[in-house]
């Protein structure tokens, strides 16, 4: 049945990728001619990029190929659209508020072993070595075709779908203002929640595995195996809260651009929250298979949002 779950979120997300932005396109405002060239350079790039992760997963049996480029391809496609608008100011401000997101999310990567100077190689998310157990996924073919539909295309495309709002902020009708610099303050505090947040498990596990490793005696938190207490005990993710957070204020950059509330850009930050729901459901079930107290804490600590009651 989870493995049934997993299939239907995979198609109702590629489905959403087609869909929304198709509809979004046809009732927004039409794109001029420079998104028009600015979009057609960022498809084919992200192309590119799909198609050699798709190659290195193949030929390595390394499927975190995709995820090398997640901290780092957004920033590319931003500064590419700032470059050919000519640097409009809101785009410099958006530009350099994703130049720290970058930085501290590739930082985060690098210490826990995801790039080496082989590039192709590095650790592998371990959730791709369970789907590769899959009985949906047993067969060479239908994980290659996994492998190039979901891992590398869906991914890379969503990657670009969420700093699309860069592109609708070209055709600003609307000068910087104090609404920009309001949401400029709200990412940078949402990229601190989730430092703080990933340190905190850095240290949980560094510490945890360490006394495992000299046989000393493990406190309660660490014998149940998880993380409960810091930003961890208020929401059982603070760090994928914050990560959905960051990318629906950028998605708020387009609005201040433009004075609409909602257009066609919307897509990626929708998008990223479905997946992040699909991807979190799958990873607790992993998580509460292996730590039993797990399932208890599921049911004190909410998955995202924090009680304020």
């Amino acid at each position: 049945m989870k493995n049934q779950n997993l299939l239907i979120t995979s198609i109702l997300l590629v489905l959403a990728l087609i869909v929304v932005p198709v509809v979004a396109v046809l009732y927004d405002a039409p794109l001029s001619d420079l998104q028009v060239h600015i979009l057609k350079h960022l498809v084919i790039a992200m192309c590119i990029l799909a198609l050699v992760c798709f190659i290195l997963g193949e030929i390595t049996n390394n499927y975190s190929q995709t995820d090398k480029l997640w901290s780092i391809a957004p920033l590319l496609y931003v500064v590419y659209v700032g470059y050919a608008s000519g640097w409009q100011p809101r785009l410099v401000l958006m530009t350099i508020l994703v130049a720290i997101w970058s930085a501290r999310l590739t930082y985060n990567f690098n210490r826990r072993g995801g790039y080496s100077l082989k590039f192709w190689t590095g650790e592998e998310d371990y959730r791709w070595t369970v789907l590769r157990k899959a009985p949906f996924l047993q067969s060479k073919i239908r994980f290659t075709l996994f492998n190039f539909f979901f891992i590398s295309l869906y991914q890379n495309a969503l990657i670009l779908a969420f700093t699309l709002p860069a592109v609708v902020a070209v055709s600003s009708v609307k000068p910087i203002g104090a609404f920009d610099i309001i949401l400029a303050l709200f990412f940078v505090m949402f990229v601190l929640i989730e430092t703080i947040a990933d340190q905190q498990q850095w240290n949980f596990q560094t510490e945890k595995y360490r006394k495992i490793k000299a046989g000393e005696f493990l406190n309660e938190e660490q014998a149940n195996g998880f993380i409960s207490s810091g930003l961890w005990s208020k929401v059982r993710h603070p760090n994928y809260a914050s990560e959905q957070s960051i990318w629906i204020v950028f998605y708020l950059f387009s609005v201040a651009a433009t004075g609409r509330w909602i257009n066609w850009s919307m897509a990626g930050c929708i998008l990223l929250v479905l997946l992040f729901q699909g991807s979190v459901d799958f990873s607790e079930n992993i998580t509460s298979q292996k730590y039993p107290r797990y399932k208890d804490h599921q049911k004190r600590v909410p998955k995202f949002i924090p009680k304020f009651w």
